[in-house]
C-alpha cells in the first residue's frame, strides 16, 4: 500500500526509500523524525549563533547540529539560505555536510524558491565534495521548477559528476543507497533529454552489477527501486508526460537485452514493477503496447531466473537467485496482476514454497544445528519479515497465474505443492516429535509457519478444484487430481486450526470426484501409510534412535484421522483386498488410540464397510466382513469403557447385526462377546458398590449401556439368531443376584409391554415367563436351603410369582 502521502508529495524521498526497505512508510519513522524536534526558541537561538561573526567553529556546529535535528519542522526561508550558502566556503569537514543538508531542505520545502539563489547554489557546487549529501542537494536542485531551462544541463553534469564518484562508497557501504537512489529519482523527475536519461540510468545498473563489483542484490534493494520508480512515474502521470514514462521503460527494457556489462536483473524486475504500480494507485489505465513491454522485462527476468536454478524444486538456488525469487513475488503483489507467462508462474511457485515458507530450511537447522537460539532468531525475524506478511497476497498472485496458464505448467506447479505437503509433513513430525516439551518456543515459531503454509496449500488447491474437479468443464476434467489433493491434506492436517470456506470446498469436489471414480479411489487409499510403519519409527533415524510411541506421534495420527473420516465417503469404491489389506489393520490399531476423536472416526471406518455393498455382493467382501467382525469385538471391548466410545461400539454391534448374512457365526460370537463383557462389568461394579441393583433404572455406568445394548439386539438380529440371543440373556440374569433380576426382568418387561412387534412379542412372553419362572424357583431353592439350615419352615411363593409375571405382561 502505498503511504498516507502521494509519492509525488513526498518531502525526502530518502527517507521513503528507506522505509520501503522495511515496513510501510506511514509506519517506519525516518531518521530525522525518530528525535523529538528541538523547540522554536532553541531553533531562533540557533540560527541567532550562525548570523554571529563572533561564534566560534564548535558553537557554529552546535547550531548546525540543533537545526539538522529539526529538518522536519523546519522551513527554511531564502536569507536564511543565503545565509548557508554564504558558510560554505568557511565551513569544517564537519559543518559542510550539515550546511549541505539544511539547503537540501531549502530546496524541497519552499514553494518558491529564489531563481538567483538556485543559480548561486549551482555556481558553487563544483566545489563539493563527493558524498550523498552534494548528490541529495544537486538531485532536489535539478528537480526544483524554479531552476532556470539553461542551468538544468550543468546542474546534471556536476551530478552525474558526484554519482560516478560515489559509486566505491556505495559499494562499501549500502546504508548509502537510499540517499544515492533519491538524488537519481530527483534528476529524473525533471530530465527530458533521452541520451542523459540513459546515462543517469546506467548508475542504477552499475549498483548491482557483477561486472562492475557492485553490491549484492537484496529484498530491500529492490523495494527501494520499485518505490523509485513509482515516485517517479507518478509524477510523469500528474503532469501527462506520457512520452516521459514510455522513454524510462525504454531504456529500462533495453538493459534486458545486455549480456554482459552492466545487467541487473533486480533493476530490469522491480523498476518496471513500480511503474505498474504507478499506474495501479493513480488509477490511470495503461496503454497496451506499454504494459506489454513492461510485462516481458518482468517475465524476462523471470526466465533467466529459472534457467538459472535448473529444473530442481529450488533446493540448490544461490543467494542471487533467492533475492530474485522475493523481489518477483513482492513486486507481482505490489503492482498487481500480469499476463500469464509459464517462468513467472514457477518463480512464484518457488518462491513460496522457498522464500515464503522455506520449512525446510527451518527445520533442517532446528534438527541438525545444536545452536537452538539461533534457530529461533531465524524463525522470529522470518516471521516479522515483509516477505511473510505478504504470504496471502503472494498466493493470491500465484493463484491468478495459475489460473490462466496452460496444463504443462500447471501440472508441474501442482507437482511442486503436492510433493512440498508431504515434506512438510514428514520434517514436521520430526521436528514435533523432537523439540515438544524441550525446545517448545522453536516448535511453536515453526508451527505458525507451517499453519501459514498450510492456509497457502488450501487456497491453492480450492483453486485447482475448481479447473481440474468440475464435471462441467470436460477439456480440464481431471479426477486422478482428486486423491493428490486429499493427501496433500492429510499431511497438512496436523496444522488446521480455523475452519475455511476454501478446504470445505476443495474437500467436497475431491470426495465427490472419489465417488464417481475408483481409480481416484484405490489412489487415495493406496497413499495411507501401512500397518507397518504406524507403529515403528520408520524413516528418520533420529526417531529410531529414541523410543517412539505411536498414539503420541500428533502428527501422524492426525493425517491418519483425516483418512478416517474421508474413506466412509466412498468406502464402496475400495476393493475388499485392498481394504483388508491397508484400511483393516489401522483401522484397528486406532480404535485403541486414547484420542476419542480418533477412537470414534474408527469405528465409523468399521460401520460403513459392514454396511457397505448388497445382498448380492461378492462372496469375498462378505468373508472379509466376517472375519473382522471377530477382531472388531476383540479390539473395541478390550478396552471398553477406558478407550472405547459407546456410541462407536453400539453403532458397530447395530450395523454387523443387520447388515451380515442371517445366521452368520459373526453374528452368534458378537452376542456371546457382549454377554461375557456384561457379565465381566457387572461382576466389578457390585464389588465396589454392592447396592449397584438398586440404583439400576437412573444409572448410566457401562455395565447399564453394554446391557441395554443387548436388550436393543433382541429387536435386531435375524429371527434365526433370536433364540441364542435369548438363551444367553437368560444364562447371564439366572446367575445375578435377587436385585439384578428382578431389576433387568422389570425393563424387559416394560419393553416387552410396549412392543407392537407382532412376530416377536409372543415369542418373547413365553420366553420370560419361563424366565421369571426359573428365577423364581432359584429364589425359593435359595430360601429352603437356608430355612433348612436353620430348621426354619419354608413359604411356598409359586402362586405369588405367576401372579406377578400375568399383572406384568
Amino acid at each position: 500500500m502505498l503511504s498516507n502521502s502521494r509519492p509525488r508529495q513526498i518531502l525526502f524521498l530518502e527517507h521513503w526509500l528507506r522505509a520501503a526497505a522495511g515496513a510501510d512508510a506511514s509506519q517506519t519513522p525516518s531518521p530525522a523524525a525518530a528525535a523529538a524536534p528541538p523547540s522554536a526558541a532553541v531553533i531562533l537561538r540557533s540560527w541567532a549563533d550562525l548570523r554571529d561573526p563572533s561564534a566560534d567553529p564548535p558553537r557554529l556546529l552546535s547550531a548546525l547540529l540543533t537545526l539538522s535535528r529539526g529538518r522536519s519542522a523546519l522551513h527554511v526561508s531564502d536569507p536564511q539560505a543565503k545565509l548557508l550558502l554564504s558558510l560554505l566556503p568557511s565551513s569544517s569537514p564537519d559543518a559542510f555536510p550539515l550546511v549541505l543538508s539544511l539547503l537540501y531542505t531549502y530546496l524541497r520545502k519552499s514553494s518558491r524558491p529564489s531563481p538567483p539563489l538556485l543559480l548561486s547554489i549551482l555556481s558553487v557546487s563544483s566545489s563539493f565534495p563527493p558524498s550523498t549529501h552534494s548528490i541529495l542537494l544537486l538531485g532536489a536542485l535539478s528537480a526544483s521548477p524554479a531552476l532556470p531551462a539553461s542551468a538544468l544541463s550543468p546542474c546534471l553534469d556536476h551530478l552525474c559528476s558526484f554519482l560516478d564518484s560515489s559509486l566505491p562508497a556505495i559499494f562499501r557501504d549500502a546504508d548509502l543507497l537510499p540517499e544515492f537512489l533519491a538524488g537519481i529519482g530527483y534528476a529524473l523527475s525533471r530530465l527530458e533529454d533521452d541520451a542523459r536519461l540513459g546515462k543517469i540510468l546506467n548508475f542504477l545498473f552499475r549498483i548491482w552489477s557483477a561486472e562492475a563489483g557492485g553490491l549484492r542484490p537484496s529484498l530491500s534493494h529492490g523495494l527501494m527501486v520499485l518505490r523509485l520508480f513509482e515516485w517517479c512515474t507518478s509524477g510523469f502521470l500528474a503532469s501527462r508526460s506520457w512520452s516521459r514514462i514510455e522513454s524510462l521503460c525504454g531504456e529500462i527494457s533495453a538493459n534486458k537485452s545486455k549480456s554482459r556489462g552492466n545487467f541487473a536483473p533486480l533493476l530490469v524486475l522491480m523498476a518496471p514493477a513500480g511503474v505498474l504500480r504507478a499506474f495501479r494507485s493513480n488509477r490511470v489505465e495503461i496503454d497496451p503496447r506499454l504494459r506489454k513491454s513492461i510485462e516481458e522485462s518482468i517475465s524476462y527476468v523471470a526466465e533467466c531466473t529459472i534457467s538459472r536454478i535448473g529444473t530442481d524444486s529450488g533446493s540448490n538456488v544461490s543467494d542471487d537467485s533467492h533475492v530474485l525469487l522475493q523481489c518477483i513475488a513482492i513486486g507481482l503483489v505490489r503492482c498487481g496482476s500480469i499476463s500469464f507467462n509459464a517462468s513467472v508462474l514457477r518463480c512464484l511457485c518457488l518462491s513460496l514454497l522457498n522464500e515464503v515458507f522455506p520449512l525446510q530450511y527451518f527445520f533442517r537447522m532446528s534438527l541438525e544445528n545444536v545452536n537452538e537460539n539461533l534457530a529461533t532468531c531465524k524463525a522470529k525475524e522470518h516471521l516479522g519479515s515483509a516477505l511473510f506478511k505478504e504470504a496471502g497476497a503472494v498466493t493470491g498472485v500465484f493463484c491468478n497465474q495459475y489460473a490462466s496458464a496452460d496444463e504443462v505448467s500447471k501440472a508441474m506447479v501442482e507437482n511442486h505443492l503436492w510433493d512440498y505437503s508431504q515434506q512438510v509433513y514428514s520434517n514436521l513430525r520430526l521436528a514435533a516429535w523432537i523439540h515438544r516439551g524441550k525446545s517448545d518456543e522453536l516448535l511453536g515459531d515453526l508451527e505458525k509457519i507451517a499453519e501459514a503454509a498450510f492456509l497457502m496449500v488450501v487456497v491453492f488447491a480450492a483453486e485447482v478444484s475448481k479447473h481440474k474437479l468440475n464435471s462441467k468443464s470436460s477439456h480440464e476434467f481431471r479426477p486422478e487430481v482428486s486423491s493428490r489433493i486429499l493427501v496433500a491434506f492429510s499431511c497438512m492436517e496436523y496444522l488446521r486450526r480455523v475452519r475455511l470456506p476454501e478446504y470445505t470446498e476443495a474437500v467436497r469436489r475431491a470426495v465427490l470426484t472419489l465417488q464417481e471414480n475408483a481409480d481416484s479411489c484405490v489412489s487415495f487409499v493406496e497413499s495411507m501409510p501401512p500397518y507397518t510403519e504406524l507403529t515403528k519409527a520408520q524413516g528418520s533415524i533420529i526417531l529410531e534412535r529414541m523410543r517412539y510411541i505411536w498414539s503420541q506421534d500428533e502428527v501422524r495420527t492426525s493425517r491418519i484421522l483425516f483418512y478416517l473420516r474421508v474413506l466412509p465417503t466412498c468406502i464402496s469404491f475400495v476393493p475388499t483386498s485392498l481394504f483388508g489389506k491397508r484400511v483393516a489393520p489401522t483401522m484397528f490399531l486406532y480404535m485403541q488410540h486414547p484420542n476419542e476423536k480418533v477412537t470414534r472416526a474408527s469405528h465409523s471406518i468399521f460401520v460403513s464397510f459392514v454396511s457397505s455393498g448388497k445382498d448380492s455382493d461378492q462372496d469375498d467382501r462378505v468373508v472379509l466382513k466376517e472375519q473382522l467382525v471377530f477382531y472388531y469385538m476383540q479390539q473395541a471391548l478390550q478396552v471398553y469403557p477406558r478407550i472405547t466410545p459407546f456410541e462407536g461400539l453400539a453403532s458397530g454391534v447395530a450395523a454387523l447385526v443387520r447388515h451380515l448374512p442371517a445366521g452368520s457365526p459373526a453374528i452368534f460370537y458378537c452376542i456371546h462377546s457382549l454377554v461375557a463383557k456384561a457379565s465381566d462389568l457387572c461382576g466389578k461394579a457390585m464389588s465396589e458398590d454392592p447396592t449397584m441393583w438398586k440404583n439400576w433404572e437412573g444409572s448410566s455406568g457401562p455395565p447399564k449401556k453394554v446391557l441395554d445394548l443387548l436388550l436393543r439386539l433382541i429387536y435386531l438380529v435375524d429371527i434365526q439368531v433370536l433364540p441364542y440371543l435369548l438363551k444367553q440373556l437368560a444364562e447371564f440374569i439366572i446367575q445375578l443376584p435377587k436385585d439384578g433380576q428382578n431389576a433387568l426382568l422389570d425393563e424387559m418387561y416394560f419393553q416387552v409391554a410396549e412392543s407392537d412387534d407382532v412376530t416377536r412379542k409372543p415369542v418373547l412372553v413365553s420366553w420370560l415367563q419361563s424366565l421369571s419362572f426359573i428365577c423364581s424357583q432359584k429364589k425359593a431353592s435359595s430360601t429352603t436351603e437356608a430355612a433348612e439350615k436353620h430348621g426354619s419352615p419354608v413359604p411356598s411363593n409359586d402362586g405369588l410369582s405367576w401372579n406377578r409375571t400375568s399383572a406384568r405382561l
